[in-house]
């Protein structure tokens, strides 16, 4: 459920206004605890405070579906110091722009925000963004799991994270404290804020359809000249998703086939293989020498030796006829997860390869399997953590966008707009300074 604000701890300018003429209380009430800060937390007080120790912040909202340049707007409202019992409050660091986030503003997403007047937007509204790093400014009585100056990531999608500060109600819950025993310490706010959606959607489909590593154990088992693990491959390669899934995957000694677009030139295509090899692919090839009819013979003679080494795991977010090569590429008994549609083009599923292949199709959507494993949430997130704090595991490029008190709301909303547009160095990610 998104975490919203109850009417008490959050007001639009105009409530605040009221309640400082009535006769609010000058200090933050007992009820809010400010613990000390943990070990290698962030100091510095950052959030504005106004009248009564009120806390000034700005969320992007929308009340009606549309493009982001259209529908997004800045909500300036103050967060009173008086916590629900069970919650924090908390301030932005770092927040992702997905694909996912810009399809929710328009509509097309699986799952559709309730528009809510709780906001206290003139209109009822809702705040996008799934994703975010956050740091604990104060605690509310009853919450256990986290104190001051921790950072924390929202538990499930939904949360609203385009916003510069939150009222986390039942935190304990909503939350996850990042770093365990060892806090922030060799962790930046970009990691963070981009553990949870893609990192965690590869690592997911990489281990819970197809058992690459028995299968691997199995190939060397059979013959010990096979010279690496089992093979997968996806389309995709140079999304987050697929960057993850490179890294994982050479983590565990399995070898991969990335597809990619084709960039503006051949000197930008050959710079963005040699980015993707330098992360742990196997084998890095353009759309175009994918759906060439000579990639059958390829795949057989230069990577599969001859078929004694299939490809068992197909990860498909493009569709169209990339999603058609995937299922030809894949060996007997192989298995094609979807879990996006980029080229918003459909494709067959043939009923030869179905048969006598005998393929297996999934679809994987992140946010309800967050749903139904929230402990495996929990240990999958903490497990890339700790690969990000050894160095073993890089986050996927991004374009800061720095959100301050200042930044104009049209710079926020080409932000997200451009989410989806043309090639891009990196995702965009919010960094928050003077708010």
């Amino acid at each position: 459920m998104p975490v919203r604000a109850p009417r008490s701890a959050l007001r639009g300018s105009s409530g605040l206004l009221r309640s400082a003429a009535a006769g609010a209380p000058a200090s933050a009430s007992a009820s809010a605890r400010s613990l000390p800060p943990a070990p290698g937390s962030l100091t510095p007080r950052r959030h504005l405070s106004g009248p009564y120790g009120y806390t000034q912040a700005k969320s992007l909202v929308f009340s009606k579906f549309g493009e982001p340049s259209d529908v997004l707007h800045i909500h300036r409202h103050s967060i009173s110091p008086t916590l629900p019992d069970g919650a924090v409050l908390l301030r932005a660091l770092a927040v992702p722009v997905n694909p996912s986030d810009v399809n929710t503003i328009q509509g097309t997403y699986g799952v559709k925000p309730q528009f809510s007047p709780l906001l206290g937007t003139p209109e009822p509204a809702a705040i996008p963004g799934n994703e975010g790093c956050f740091e604990v400014v104060s605690v509310g009585p009853g919450v256990k799991t986290l104190r001051r100056g921790d950072w924390a990531i929202p538990a499930t999608t939904g949360f609203g994270t385009f916003r510069t500060h939150a009222v986390a109600e039942n935190a304990d819950r909503t939350l996850f404290r990042i770093g365990g025993d060892r806090g922030t310490s060799g962790l930046t706010p970009t990691q963070v804020a981009t553990v949870s959606v893609n990192p965690c959607s590869a690592y997911r489909m990489l281990r819970d359809y197809v058992d690459l590593i028995s299968a691997s154990v199995s190939a060397f088992s059979r013959d010990p000249t096979t010279p690496g693990g089992a093979w997968f491959l996806q389309n995709g390669a140079n999304s987050g998703v697929g960057r993850a899934a490179i890294q994982l995957g050479a983590l565990w000694g399995l070898r991969s086939i990335n597809i990619i677009r084709e960039r503006p030139t051949p000197e930008e295509t050959e710079a963005l293989k040699s980015d993707l090899l330098s992360l742990g692919a196997t084998v890095v090839l353009s759309e175009s020498e994918f759906l060439d009819r000579a990639f059958g013979a390829r795949l057989k003679e230069e990577f599969t030796r001859g078929g004694k080494d299939p490809v068992l795991l197909g990860l498909n977010c493009v569709g169209g006829k990339s999603a058609s090569a995937v299922v030809k590429a894949l060996g007997p008994k192989g298995t094609m997860v979807t879990y996006g549609g980029m080229s918003r083009q459909s494709f067959p599923f043939p009923t030869g390869p179905q048969i006598f292949k005998r393929l297996r199709f999934e679809g994987f959507w992140l946010s309800e399997w967050s749903k139904e494993n929230p402990v495996e949430k929990r240990k999958t997130i903490d497990e890339i953590v700790e690969l990000m704090r050894e160095g073993k595991f890089k986050a996927a490029p991004v374009q800061e966008v720095q959100w301050d008190w200042e930044t104009e709301e049209k710079t926020l909303q080409q932000a997200v707009q451009g989410t989806l547009e043309g090639f891009r160095s990196g995702k965009g990610l919010f960094v928050f300074e003077d708010t």
